[in-house]
């Protein structure tokens, strides 16, 4: 979908009105900046109507200018420099006042992340964690927080949970060598998708383990490698990842898990509170 919109453009360039033919030209020079724009933004940065950029994204197929500009998106979400993210940023946010632009955008994402979730892959997902002989799990760059956030509420469900991490002394091939049918093998990635993450999960694909992939699309380069694949929203603010929806999607797999996990979860964390007030693991308040 991501080169079909501009191919699309182009090709229907003759069929264009005049105003029309600004917009196109504008997208096609500049489509970073114009897939952070909203339509009334990007008539005003081309000098025609709003509704001239909306007949504009009806006239190419699609339902709104939102659903076009979700397709500009992904045209330029791996390819863009942090440098490209900053300036891009700038026509998309309301610099007056910063905190509703990044929030409420973080509200849609949740909210389409939430319409759109697949729940059949899902359960697919919570069984296949809560069977799997051993869970490795590995993001990269912005996605190593998401990994081990998840490595870390797994490890209190399961006995064997490898967070796989370039941070180690061993190659990330090194600590999941042994990899194998049975095995349930994370993969997370966001843009910019990590060629590591990518190669990694291809290699457990080859020795047998089921693939579970979070990512933001089915264009992802880690979609196709996937046997079992979870969406989440993400969306990218000046040189930074939002990873609201990533996360709150990980907390739905966590609880779910939990709720069909092997064993008795509350006298778990009863020994563990034990151990935690024997050896004062945490500060009391009312102990200054």
């Amino acid at each position: 979908m991501a080169k079909d919109l501009l191919t699309a453009i182009s090709e229907a360039s003759g069929s264009f009105s005049k105003g029309q033919r600004s917009i196109a030209d504008y997208i096609l020079h500049n489509y970073d900046k114009a897939s952070y724009m909203t339509a009334g933004k990007l008539g005003k940065a081309v000098g025609v109507s709003e509704s001239t950029v909306v007949r504009f994204a009806a006239d190419l197929g699609y339902e709104g200018y939102p659903e076009m500009r979700r397709a500009l998106q992904e045209v330029v979400k791996n390819r863009l420099t942090s440098v490209q993210r900053i300036e891009a940023a700038r026509g998309y946010l309301d610099h007056g006042d910063i905190i509703a632009s990044v929030m409420n955008s973080d509200l849609n994402k949740l909210r389409t992340t939430f319409e759109e979730l697949d729940r059949e892959e899902f359960s697919r997902a919570v069984k296949a964690i809560v069977d799997a002989d051993m869970i490795y799990i590995l993001g990269l760059r912005s996605s190593s927080t998401l990994a081990g956030f998840l490595g870390f509420y797994l490890n209190m469900l399961f006995p064997r949970v490898k967070v796989v991490s370039d941070k180690e002394a061993s190659d990330i091939f090194e600590q999941i060598l042994r990899v194998r049918k049975g095995d349930v093998f994370i993969g997370i990635s966001f843009p910019r998708y990590s060629r590591r993450t990518v190669q990694a999960m291809g290699y457990a694909r080859d020795r047998g383990a089921s693939v579970i992939g979070i990512t933001d699309a089915p264009t992802s380069l880690i979609s196709d490698l996937s046997d079992i694949r979870l969406y989440a929203k993400s969306e990218m603010y000046s040189f930074l990842d939002s990873l609201v929806s990533p996360l709150s999607l990980l907390n739905a797999l966590i609880v779910s898990c939990a709720e069909v996990a092997p064993g008795n979860l509350v006298d778990d964390f009863a020994q563990l509170e034990k151990i935690w007030a024997e050896y004062k693991v945490y500060e009391r308040a009312d102990e200054n």
